[in-house]
């Protein structure tokens, strides 16, 4: 049985195997390379160990809550001098009774209690342990008020039980059976009764990992949801154990792992969040953890180069993601330049690697549809998506139909979309290409798709006509370095092309697309835009909207369009998401930078940022209201003799003139983070990170340290 959207074989490792036909390698004949097993002990500690519900971006492994607001604690100074204070004066007030200068007014109540017949006793030693036990109990009442006065108890718990007090290693205790998620209840209460106990030894002898318990629940909700039935997963589980609902790939972990990952919450962690004052006191000293909840509002990150965009943020995201595609949660797909560490190739299914001959795979320069007018749309914002306007009916427009124009007759004659060369020439309006098809449409008898050719060829005339546009970047993808690619599968009669579509974001495919970055900028900007292009229609149009799908751009400079942008608000509908990086705003127009921000619900800015990028995300993170405290110094002036000789002496010894200080408190509404803050206030290895998750939950601009 496969798992939860894993049912296709199809795309599961990056490693070269001979050329097929198929976008994708059949399932592995023999066992893949299984990584070492966790320790039982260790993996079930991590099963177990609490996850509380906290508020979005919180880490919530081992998680501790704290208060949501700050608890008032007194300066230590302040504390150590009140105590000593307390203690001279209540030392005073004893030195006053025993000395007789406050009178005998304390001692009344022991003549009033105490009969006579036991004060005048013979035994004189009686009568002093009596009266000196009387004394000994006034002396603590002294001593409790002056403590309580003095917060002796603060100090001892503040300075004194982290000296005496050893830290003891904290032995979580062990569940019962009801509440251990090791025990597999929700299979037991659905009478998976073998099944529930062939995984819970497995977990206990140590044979399970945290994918496979990931991927285990995963295919538990597709029988809760009907996709499986209850027998098949239980005969899959009690056949494979916890190996059962494998990933088409066979792979049951990640070659390695970089950052820290919790797939029972599905997070990852990106770091620490900072112990600053403009940060939410819940949120100080906490872990940041961003999961698919989060991403599916989609990320911005944005900071200068060397600011740690691929290393801190972008490559654990990816492998986060990875993990999730394993255990059958999410589809990925991961572009940026070739060696920008995205990640090796044996944690992906499909690596294309777009101008290195040796790439196994392609890329699907339509999509994978087979309806020109969708294949006209996708590939128009692919070429000219970054000259349209950034209102409705830009240049994207004309140019789908002129595409719509050429494609479609193409398609009618020779059960195929043109290849790169051969659209090309249509776009320069060859007269032996577009003679050739004329002839094609004549014969089959093609009447409507003669007059949309009768009309691109009446518009090449004109000054206005984009198809010259459309010629000049096709041409950019039409070089020596790319001729064995952009080939789909019915335009390969040899059957050796392997391109990959993203319509295969119906499954749980890991895909890294590698773009030539080295003297073909341009090019590599037209490809990033075809990925968003194809990836924003095919999640619109997927059947099973369970699987979490995400993009992830590293370097998104030039792939912004009005277009894009409009897609990427509709990907929360649609359980998808994207994450774009940009060295600085300046990369996107000036009209698209706040819908960018606007359509991201997690925006980031990385240390080193300018300050007018710093101005763009200060005005979309907005204002708060805060109480500012104003402090004025008047000076007091001595009126009587004595108190200019006070005055002076004070003077002489502090060296300053006698003041008041007046405080005043109002409430005043000022920017979460200005503009100069985010450009020279973030340290070297922080970020400032807003966050939406899916559900509409905030977390306000957090100050993050992305090393921690």
């Amino acid at each position: 049985m496969d798992s939860d959207g894993t049912q296709d074989a199809r795309g599961t490792h990056a490693n070269p195997v001979p050329r097929a036909r198929s976008a994708m390698p059949p399932r592995p004949t023999e066992a893949p390379a299984v990584p070492p097993l966790p320790d039982s002990s260790a993996f079930l500690t991590w099963l177990r160990t609490p996850r509380p519900e906290a508020a979005p971006g919180i880490w919530r492994f081992g998680h501790v809550p704290r208060p949501a607001e700050e608890p008032e604690e007194t300066p230590n100074r302040q504390l150590l001098s009140g105590a000593l204070i307390a203690f001279l004066v209540g030392w005073l007030v004893w030195s006053l009774l025993q000395n007789g200068y406050l009178g005998a007014w304390w001692a009344l109540p022991f003549k009033l209690l105490v009969p006579d017949s036991w004060r005048y006793t013979s035994s004189e030693i009686g009568n002093l342990v009596l009266y000196k036990g009387y004394e000994l109990l006034i002396a603590l009442v002294i001593m409790v008020a002056v403590g309580k006065l003095g917060r002796w108890g603060e100090v001892w718990r503040r300075f004194v039980v982290p000296l005496v007090k050893r830290p003891q290693p904290r032995q979580a205790p062990v569940p019962t059976a009801e509440e251990d998620p090791a025990h597999w209840n929700q299979l037991r209460a659905a009478g998976a009764l073998d099944a529930a106990e062939r995984l819970a030894a497995e977990a206990r002898a140590g044979l399970m990992r945290d994918v496979d318990h990931a991927r285990i629940a995963r295919a538990w909700q597709g029988v809760r949801g009907g996709r499986f039935s209850l027998a098949t997963f239980t005969g899959a589980v009690l056949q494979d154990g916890s190996a059962a609902c494998l990933h088409p790939s066979g792979e049951r972990d990640l070659p390695a792992r970089l950052a820290r990952h919790d797939l029972v919450t599905g997070q990852v962690r990106l770091g620490t969040t900072a112990d600053d004052a403009r940060n939410p006191y819940a949120y100080r000293g906490t872990g940041l953890g961003l999961g698919p909840e989060l991403l599916g509002t989609s990320l911005l990150a944005v900071g200068p180069a060397g600011s740690g965009k691929t290393g801190t943020v972008i490559r654990p995201l990816a492998e986060s993601l990875c993990l999730h595609a394993l255990a059958g949660r999410a589809a990925v797909v991961v572009v940026g330049a070739a060696g920008a560490g995205l990640g090796p190739a044996d944690s992906y299914d499909v690596v294309v690697q777009i101008g290195n001959p040796e790439s196994v795979y392609d890329l699907d320069l339509y999509g994978g549809t087979t309806d020109p007018d969708e294949a006209a749309a996708v590939l128009a914002e692919a070429l000219v998506g970054d000259l349209a306007e950034p209102h409705q009916g830009g240049d994207t427009r004309r140019s789908t139909t002129v595409l719509a124009q050429l494609l479609g007759p193409f398609r009618a004659v020779h059960g195929r979309f043109p290849s790169v060369p051969e659209l090309r020439g249509l776009l320069d309006g060859a007269p032996g290409p577009l003679a050739a098809l004329r002839k094609g449409l004549e014969d089959s008898g093609q009447e409507s798709l003669l007059r949309e050719l009768d009309a691109r060829e009446r518009q090449m005339g004109h000054a206005g006509d984009v198809g010259g546009v459309l010629a000049d970047r096709i041409a950019l993808l039409d070089r020596p370095a790319f001729a064995a690619f952009f080939q789909s599968a019915d335009s390969d009669p040899s059957g050796g092309s392997r391109p990959f579509s993203l319509k295969a974001l119906d499954h749980p495919v890991r895909v890294r697309v590698d773009l030539p970055q080295r003297g073909h900028a341009d090019a590599s900007r037209i490809l990033a835009r075809l990925v968003l292009a194809q990836f924003t229609a095919s999640v619109a149009v997927r059947e099973d909207r369970s699987l979490f799908a995400c993009l992830v751009i590293d370097d998104a400079t030039g792939v912004v369009t009005p277009e894009a942008v409009r897609g990427i608000q509709r990907l929360r509908s649609g359980n998808a998401g994207v994450v774009l990086t940009l060295r600085t705003l300046d990369d996107v127009p000036r009209p698209l930078r706040g819908p960018l921000l606007g359509a991201t619900g997690c925006r980031m800015a990385l240390a080193g940022l300018t300050p007018w990028d710093g101005q763009d995300f200060a005005e979309v993170w907005g204002k708060e209201w805060i109480e500012a405290r104003d402090v004025t110094d008047r000076q007091i002036i001595a009126e009587t003799p004595a108190g200019k000789v006070l005055h002076a002496v004070r003077r002489v010894i502090t060296g300053k003139a006698p003041t008041a200080r007046a405080v005043t408190v109002r409430q005043v509404e000022r920017e979460r983070w200005s503009a100069s803050e985010l450009a020279h206030g973030v340290p070297p290895g922080h970020a400032v990170l807003s966050l939406t998750s899916v559900t509409g939950e905030h977390a306000p601009p957090l100050l993050v340290d992305l090393r921690g």
